[in-house]
């Protein structure tokens, strides 16, 4: 194969993830291309992450993220923390923090004894345009929404928050496993209210420090994890006084630490998981393990 960049298939918790290596190439991986990717079964993935190279050498690297569909996403936390791996495993093991830019916006992690690593989600936009919504809403804590039948609704009332994506947090009291998250995520995905789409997740506040969830991805669909969901869940969790503001989320992929900081920064702790390596052709998606 001609024209090839590395890649390496991954997962955070559970979340699964391509990085592809564009330091070197010179070109970008396109839309079809992660299509591609995301559509064979070893290669499968929730987003990608294609890592291009600093404009000057003391600026950051630049990252594009991609759902399974070939948008494009604004942050997750998971694929940051299987970029910060594979960094640190191809050429920058010394490098304690790392810094990116995703859409023009900046983004930092840190490595952790014990292998885990803190990415610096940054902060919350709580405000109904920022999300953003297609209508006006005066408190984004609780909006109006409902699930289920007219006058005895399953979920209502979600949180909204965007963590570099959109997100919608229905809050259950039983088990997040009990709700067809499959059959109703993506017709909140596509919702009239949600001009940009919106990630879907179920959670139930387990303890003061504790919660638990599940997500369906716009663009991806049911995931094992999602950091940035995560994220929004805790901010969205404290604003209500549901808990504290240092948090273990429990997703089926996992635990994530996640802690709302006093100056409003959100930091997501974890792992990262390498699965297999290999070159692929960032135009067409055609690929071959190393």
């Amino acid at each position: 194969m001609e024209n090839t960049a590395p890649f390496a298939k991954m997962n955070g918790i559970g979340n699964q993830i391509v990085v592809a290596d564009m330091r070197s190439h010179g070109g970008k991986v396109t839309s079809e291309a992660a299509v591609v990717l995301a559509a064979d079964s070893n290669t499968q993935f929730d987003q990608l992450m294609a890592v291009y190279p600093a404009p000057a050498e003391d600026q950051a690297l630049e990252m594009e993220i991609f759902n399974a569909d070939g948008s494009r996403a604004g942050a997750c936390g998971n694929g940051t923390r299987c970029v910060v791996d594979y960094l640190a495993r191809h050429g920058m093991g010394e490098t304690e923090i790392f810094r990116f830019t995703v859409d023009g916006k900046p983004l930092a992690a840190k490595r952790l004894e014990g292998g885990h690593i803190s990415v610096n989600m940054g902060l919350p936009r709580l405000e109904w345009d920022q999300i953003p919504l297609s209508e006006e809403f005066a408190d984004t804590r609780g909006i109006e929404l409902e699930i289920g039948p007219a006058g005895a609704p399953l979920l209502h009332t979600p949180s909204v928050a965007n963590m570099g994506n959109p997100h919608v947090i229905f809050w259950a009291e039983d088990s997040v496993e009990n709700y067809a998250l499959d059959k109703f995520g993506p017709m909140i995905e596509h919702h009239m209210l949600f001009p940009e789409r919106v990630n879907v997740t179920v959670a139930q506040v387990t303890g003061p420090d504790s919660l638990t969830m599940r997500t369906w991805e716009r663009g991806a669909g049911l995931t094992l994890a999602c950091g940035s969901a995560a994220c929004a869940a805790v901010v969205s969790a404290a604003r209500l006084g549901k808990t504290g503001r240092k948090v273990t989320a429990t997703l089926p992929g996992g635990q994530l630490e996640i802690e709302w900081r006093d100056d409003l920064c959100v930091i997501m702790t974890g792992g990262a998981t390498h699965e297999f390596d290999g070159v692929f052709d960032p135009v067409t998606g055609h690929w071959e393990g190393a």
